[in-house]
């Protein structure tokens, strides 16, 4: 007798209704996602006509490292054309910082308005609409592309029955979420303990007042006054930790500054390329991804120059439009390592539009560290995303530029040009061209000089080389006592001498 009951089957490409195994994979990775709903704001009296005196200072720094003359940048009718960041383009990076921190975007709206509201910052009919489409989509969180008081925060959680987040907080999850070592990590909860300090007030009636009713009156400690003592007593302790990491990090800074190695740090705006071309100078395997932020914890390599000097390169982490201070506060370990660089390597995004508004953005931060008088070398990267003919033009200009390279680090163009321009730049352990004549037994010598000099002529005579080279000081001192006066016609009454002087030398 056949069964009444439908055969069940267990095919690998449908299951659960014919839903493929991997479609509902995928579909359960994307459901564990915080869905986030983002709100930009455009506030037209702080908008593009009212810049701020140090945004544009840094707009002059940037508009001068692309050759902009001072009495052209200072008048105002040739202005330089550096793009701004507009409300669009600010949302668009939110959407990325979004992506980073692991939300899936559902919605967004942009308010543009004469003045901020003090109490809600985009106004109680504006949030109205967004509860009501942030609802429709299910969002589970607000992102704001502005910062929030503590006040405002909670004025809008109220309204919007929804975690209320504002950029600052948005970027410290991110970098709480990419920190790895232990440095990383401590300098990340350093910036939260700060950012979290003045928004203890309200969350909570525990946190504001005492327990009412008899008995409970009188001199007492309410939780806000607890909850503060407490977070000032981690910070205390995350400062000792970190203060220990800042002197283990000077003692290996002056271990290393005992050789005479020059340090050069990588700057620049986030998702600049830092990381990739980190990688093509060092063969390194540090992290790449175009992700924001995806390097926190900073990493040394050694790399070798066109004239077998080496140099340490160092990773740090990127910069950002509005960076919280806190941030730059906490990092300060890792980024001393930019204040005490011989040279810095300022990486800019060719491809981008707002290129120039980045580096203004870098610029502030370096004031902010007092980096800013460094020496330095603009590295254009991702030339490979710009149209043929625009890249080669620009190359060709930037030959006569001595303080920009070009580069494709992805694709591995103008790495050469940029190493040797690095090679230019550096002071520490100068080079130098000697002659020198190392007897054949020496093949210790012979062999570090092939390693660690340029070799321009080798002669093989009476059991001896005799050699031309240019190396590094720090080699040279090591060859001293092979050093002979280069061979030089000498006329004496028209006669040259330079055979008596070869015979006599034999």
């Amino acid at each position: 007798m056949r069964s009444s009951h439908p055969k069940k089957t267990r095919d690998a490409a449908s299951v659960a209704g014919g839903v493929p195994l991997a479609a509902q994979v995928a579909r359960g990775k994307e459901d564990a996602q915080e869905r986030a709903f983002l709100v930009g704001i455009e506030v037209r009296t702080r908008g593009r006509g009212a810049v701020t005196a140090q945004a544009q200072a840094a707009r002059d720094s940037a508009s001068a490292a692309v050759g902009k003359p001072a009495a052209e940048r200072k008048s105002g009718a040739n202005k330089p054309n550096i793009p701004e960041f507009d409300a669009d383009e600010s949302l668009a990076e939110l959407r990325t910082l979004a992506g980073s921190a692991g939300a899936k975007v559902v919605g967004e709206i942009l308010q543009r308005r004469d003045r901020p509201d003090p109490a809600t910052l985009i106004g109680a009919g504006k949030l109205e609409e967004i509860a009501g489409a942030s609802a429709s989509v299910n969002a589970d969180l607000l992102l704001f592309d502005h910062d929030l008081t503590a006040s405002q925060q909670r004025n809008i959680g109220k309204i919007v029955k929804l975690r209320v987040i504002d950029r600052t907080q948005l970027i410290l999850d991110i970098f709480a979420r990419h920190a790895r070592t232990r440095e990383g990590q401590l300098q990340v909860e350093m910036a939260q303990l700060q950012y979290l300090l003045p928004r203890l007030a309200g969350r909570g009636v525990e946190m504001s007042q005492l327990g009412g009713g008899i008995g409970t009156r009188g001199p007492g400690e309410t939780q806000l006054e607890t909850d503060r003592r407490k977070i000032y007593r981690r910070i205390r302790h995350v400062q000792q930790q970190l203060e220990n990491v800042r002197r283990i990090r000077a003692q290996q800074r002056q271990r290393r500054e005992s050789a005479p190695v020059a340090t050069v740090a990588l700057v620049g705006y986030t998702n600049a390329g830092k990381s990739t071309l980190f990688n093509a100078l060092t063969r390194a395997a540090v992290l790449a991804s175009p992700r924001m932020f995806a390097t926190l914890d900073p990493t040394i390599r050694a790399v070798v120059l066109p004239s077998k000097r080496k140099v340490l390169l160092s990773d740090t982490v990127g910069f950002i439009r509005s960076l919280p201070h806190t941030l730059v506060s906490a990092f300060r370990a890792t980024l001393e390592e930019v204040q005490r660089a011989s040279l810095i390597l300022h990486v800019s995004d060719a491809s981008s539009r707002l290129s120039a508004e980045q580096d203004a953005q870098v610029e502030i931060v370096l004031k902010e560290l007092e980096a800013e008088k460094k020496p330095r070398l603009r590295v254009m990267n991702k030339v490979d995303l710009l149209d043929v003919e625009v890249a080669e033009s620009l190359v060709r200009g930037a030959v006569h530029d001595a303080n920009t390279v070009y580069v494709s680090a992805i694709e591995g163009i103008g790495l050469d040009r940029l190493l040797a321009r690095i090679d230019a730049m550096i002071e520490e352990d100068p080079v130098s061209r000697i002659h020198l004549r190392v007897p054949q037994t020496q093949g210790k010598t012979l062999a570090m000089l092939e390693a660690k000099a340029r070799i321009y002529s080798r002669t093989y005579k009476d059991g001896a080389v005799q050699l031309e080279v240019e190396a590094p000081d720090s080699v040279l001192r090591k060859v001293r006592d092979f050093e002979v006066p280069e061979f030089k016609p000498v006329k004496i009454q028209g006669e040259p001498l330079l055979e008596t002087i070869k015979r006599e030398r034999r």
